[in-house]
């Protein structure tokens, strides 16, 4: 049952994570291709309006059995934050040192820190 459960929650996860994602990757994508913004300036915008999107999935949905309290939200706040700076860092990294474009680039930096921001949330952010 244990394993059935942990799965289902890493599928809500996985969703929930997907649309901040997208969000965060379609925001990047618009102020790089529309408002001429840094990639790395424009990522900033995106992890600010996917955090949202983010916390309510998986506040009411995910992790919903949990009980929610503001030292849960000031956890995830903090997985959040680290999971930017390591998404920041990697980004700027390939995009230095690689020939990839940014959008492949912004992608596969999502990809990376999705699975450190699942465990992080997952074990300490939403633990009971």
């Amino acid at each position: 049952m244990q394993l059935k459960s942990t799965f289902l929650q890493l599928c809500r996860f996985g969703m929930v994570g997907a649309m901040a994602a997208a969000l965060h990757y379609w925001v990047v994508i618009a102020l790089v291709e529309w408002c001429h913004l840094p990639a790395l300036q424009a990522n900033l915008f995106g992890f600010a309006s996917a955090f949202g999107v983010s916390y309510w999935g998986h506040t009411h949905w995910t992790f919903a059995h949990q009980r929610m309290t503001f030292q849960s939200f000031l956890r995830f706040l903090r997985v959040a934050l680290l999971g930017f700076a390591c998404n920041q860092l990697l980004f700027f990294l390939l995009l230095k040192y690689s020939a990839l474009p940014y959008f492949i680039v912004l992608a596969i930096v999502l990809v990376i820190v999705a699975v450190m921001t699942y465990i992080l949330s997952r074990y300490w952010a939403f633990h009971a």
